[in-house]
């Protein structure tokens, strides 16, 4: 670097912005502009991914009109930008009649320059090359001397970009990105990070985005390293940040309160994430509260403890639809929970409903044994209550059931499956005990004997889950080695686990396809979700077991 420069104050957003609320975005974005410039003294700022429209927009990208209130978004940030302040501000545009995703570039009041995306993600829950074209030029920006290359996202997750905007003479590299949450890839981003300056001897400004978005959640965590791979600064995860930092010539100094703290626990994360992404769903989507089927389970008193974390316990209703099978200690349990939260708690039997059911279909079901028709009816008569409060308060139904049985069937469809989000879908019924005990850890919110009693749905007499599961610490296992490392029936028995039980479970997965695909969205925190990740054939007479 050349000698006896003044100081580059820069500051870096991680804002929580909303799909298309084009106008909203537009102004936290200005007014953290503002910030930097006035509060921060910040040379040059700059935001996450896709900023002023959200990430990701998905097909509507594809109407013009809402490609051009993003341009007009951004000439109208352009004339309020303080004319100090180099702003690079990420949006959509067209560039020689193609889409791309772009970083532009703002300087006295002027948009100056666009920094192009070069590679396009198309795995997992990322579609860009549905909707971009990718960059073909390297962007290198000059503030006060500096020479700052811009990276968009993908761009750092192979080294040829990085090391071509050395190459250009960037002095450091600043990485606007929208990077999903999953539990371990906070670390994963660090490895490549530290990858990409071991390969340029460039320190590296990472920005992320946060927020929920759907099914998605974003996780901030933000961060600076050094030319030696060292972690100098990070902003918060699931929480917006305005950060700054100084450089003066090869040196980086950060404010002692900004230095990195020790990184929280996978369960803490995962926990986060779930609060932020009901939050988000609910607020982004201009729901009254949310209302949720208590049972007295586990599921149910985690899915209750997250929503009033998220929304507030007077925007929380839990309603006990206890039927004749229904334990005492779940209605006792069900009005503890509700009590230690201190949410609106309705009971509403479901008996005569249930009866009166069977009274209508009897001269169908004349001479049929009763099974599992009868468990369905009773979890369709508790979605039917659910839906009807809902249709009748605005509040949002949030399902509780978890990865484990998605999975596997174990939900009925327009019954406990009936409802708007999905909280726990990702979320193992193993982990969902690890919640409980977390959300227990100052005191006790959970009953202990939600967490100690054995998982039922009880729709029957005496039912437990393990009457038609295995113990879930062997379904889980199982499932997470076939979902997640993707192994075959062969090999997870490799791994010590019965011949029987494994094909029982693949096979229950494969026939079960049609179920989840009716399933409402849910946060995803594993970087192999139903939904986006996962699109198998419902149709489908491939057999791997």
């Amino acid at each position: 670097m050349t000698q006896h420069r003044n100081t580059l104050n820069v500051a870096y957003a991680q804002i929580n912005t909303t799909v298309g609320d084009i106008l909203s975005n537009t102004a936290k974005i200005i007014s953290y502009a503002n910030n930097a410039f006035f509060e921060l003294n910040a040379d040059i700022v700059i935001f996450p991914e896709l900023s002023i429209c959200g990430y990701l927009p998905e097909d509507l990208i594809f109407r013009k009109k809402f490609m051009n209130d993003c341009k007009n978004a951004l000439e109208h940030f352009a004339k309020t930008c303080p004319a100090g302040l180099t702003a690079i501000i990420p949006l959509p545009i067209f560039h020689h009649h193609q889409l791309m995703n772009s970083a532009a570039i703002v300087q006295n009041n002027k948009i100056v320059d666009y920094c192009f995306k070069h590679a396009l993600p198309n795995y997992a829950v990322f579609d860009e090359k549905r909707y971009f074209s990718p960059g073909q030029e390297v962007c290198v920006i000059n503030v006060k001397s500096y020479r700052i290359g811009i990276a968009i996202c993908e761009d750092l997750w192979s080294p040829h970009l990085a090391c071509q905007l050395k190459e250009k003479g960037a002095e450091i590299i600043f990485s606007t990105n929208s990077s999903p949450f999953e539990s371990n890839k906070y670390q994963e981003r660090i490895s490549v990070l530290k990858q990409r300056i071991a390969e340029t001897k460039l320190p590296i400004l990472y920005v992320n985005n946060i927020g929920g978005q759907d099914e998605l959640i974003f996780d901030g965590g933000s961060m600076l390293l050094d030319k030696k791979g060292e972690v100098v600064q990070r902003a918060p995860r699931f929480k917006e940040a305005l950060l700054c930092f100084h450089l003066e010539n090869e040196k980086i100094s950060v404010t002692a309160s900004t230095k990195p703290t020790t990184e929280s626990s996978t369960i803490k994360n995962i926990y986060d994430a779930l609060v932020l992404g009901v939050r988000d769903y609910v607020g982004k989507n201009k729901f009254n509260g949310v209302i949720i089927g208590s049972s007295g389970g586990i599921d149910s008193a985690v899915t209750l403890a997250i929503a009033v974390a998220a929304v507030g316990a007077a925007n929380v209703t839990a309603v006990m639809m206890p039927s004749c099978y229904t334990a005492s200690m779940s209605l006792e349990d069900a009005e503890a929970l509700a009590g230690n939260l201190n949410i609106n708690h309705h009971v509403i039997p479901i008996k005569n409903i249930f009866e009166s059911f069977l009274d209508t279909l009897n001269p169908q079901f004349s001479g049929l044994p009763v099974d599992t028709t009868e468990e369905n009816i009773q979890a369709r008569c508790r979605g039917t209550i659910l839906m009807a409060l809902s249709n009748k308060t605005g509040n949002l139904v949030l399902i509780t059931g978890n990865r484990s049985e998605m999975a596997v069937g174990y939900a009925t469809l327009y019954g406990d499956m009936a409802g708007g989000f999905a909280v726990l879908k990702d979320v193992y019924k193993q982990q969902v005990y690890e919640l409980a005990e977390y959300i227990n850890q100052a005191y006790e919110i959970i009953p202990r004997r939600v967490i100690t009693r054995a998982p039922s749905a009880e729709l029957a007499p005496d039912q437990k889950d393990e009457d038609a599961l295995p113990p879930y610490d062997t379904l889980d296992k199982i499932l997470s080695l076939y979902l997640d490392e993707e192994l075959s029936h062969y090999e997870i028995v490799q791994r010590g686990f019965a011949d029987d039980t494994v094909r029982r479970i693949i096979k229950l997965v494969v026939s079960n396809e049609y179920k989840r695909r009716q399933s409402p969205p849910g946060i995803r925190i594993n970087h192999q979700a139903f939904g986006r990740d996962r699109r198998y054939p419902i149709t489908n007479c491939y057999q791997d077991y």
